[in-house]
């Protein structure tokens, strides 16, 4: 008797079904310009008869796709669907990694697990501590690993004062955002924020589906805060968070700040982030605060912990 491949499981199925899903319920058919006939449209978006036509596939084949079955699928017909469903770059780059999960056989491809160290070596420490502006690096999960003493500053709701219910091995963005209260007031443009952070997660979580520390974040987040849940379900994508940050800091005030994240050869999957304001600025005279305050309040117990 030949033996059956193993189904693929409903998660993989679930991921690609809800992603198509809510990505062709966002475009319309101005949008690609199909003809818009008078009368009740029973879908917010594209059919999927239109979608399978703008793609150069058969709706039946496309109807496979939605449903999860995304086997074999060619680059070109992810690509043509991507164009399809006005997908940016993101999101081309997700749909790409969902069907890449399953194999040709049916079977959820199951990378072997890459131990992701949490350890940063100690030159690129000495790298963040020698920058005069905030400097820090991060994983794809949020957790900060290292930061110099400006960025501890900057941070320091969640670095030097995190409430116990939200403290974790390393600082953690995502869960400073959506299960710290303070986080309301220190990102006056909370919502933007956070719409970013679960962007860029969700497309983390694409590219790598068996990080366990990823999953076990998500999963936590999805618990504890309704609204990281309502945000994760929908599907949205983005490699980068905005390049502004406005930050209400305790001790100096309201910052405009800009970033610049630079993904580090050296280390994968690890981010250096820098940050910095328009000099001359009132948010420049904020951070020299910011730096004294370091200086006196940070800096000697940096000190004897070395």
């Amino acid at each position: 008797m030949k033996q059956q491949p193993p189904s693929v499981p409903a998660d993989a199925r679930r991921e690609m079904k809800d992603f198509l899903t809510t990505r062709r319920a966002k475009v319309t058919p101005q949008m690609v310009g199909l003809p818009v006939v008078a009368g009740h449209r029973r879908v917010p978006g594209l059919r999927r008869e239109e979608v399978a036509m703008l793609a150069g596939v058969s709706v039946d084949y496309y109807t496979r796709l939605e449903r999860g079955n995304a086997a074999g699928a060619s680059e070109e017909v992810l690509d043509a669907l991507a164009s399809a469903l006005l997908l940016d770059d993101a999101e081309r780059q997700h749909l790409i990694d969902l069907a890449r999960t399953i194999t040709p056989t049916g079977r959820v491809r199951r990378r072997r697990a890459r131990p992701k160290s949490c350890a940063i070596r100690q030159d690129t420490q000495w790298i963040l501590d020698a920058m005069v502006m905030p400097a820090a690096v991060r994983n794809g999960s949020g957790d900060y690993l290292a930061a110099n003493n400006m960025a501890r500053a900057l941070y320091s709701p969640m670095f030097i004062d995190p409430i116990p219910d939200v403290a974790g091995a390393h600082p953690n963005m995502a869960r400073f955002i959506f299960l710290d209260p303070r986080a309301r007031t220190f990102f006056p443009d909370w919502q933007a924020g956070a719409e970013d952070l679960v962007a860029m997660l969700r497309l983390e979580a694409g590219s790598d589906p068996n990080d366990p520390c990823l999953q076990a974040l998500i999963g936590e987040l999805s618990t504890r805060s309704r609204e990281f849940a309502d945000l994760w379900a929908r599907h949205d994508v983005g490699y980068v968070c905005r390049a502004e940050k406005v930050v209400n800091h305790p001790v100096v005030g309201q910052m405009h700040l800009y970033y610049e994240p630079a993904a580090m050869a050296s280390t994968p999957g690890m981010t250096m982030l820098v940050y910095g304001a328009e000099p001359g600025s009132s948010s420049a005279e904020a951070l020299r605060l910011l730096s004294s305050w370091a200086a006196t309040e940070l800096a000697p117990a940096a000190d004897r912990q070395r």
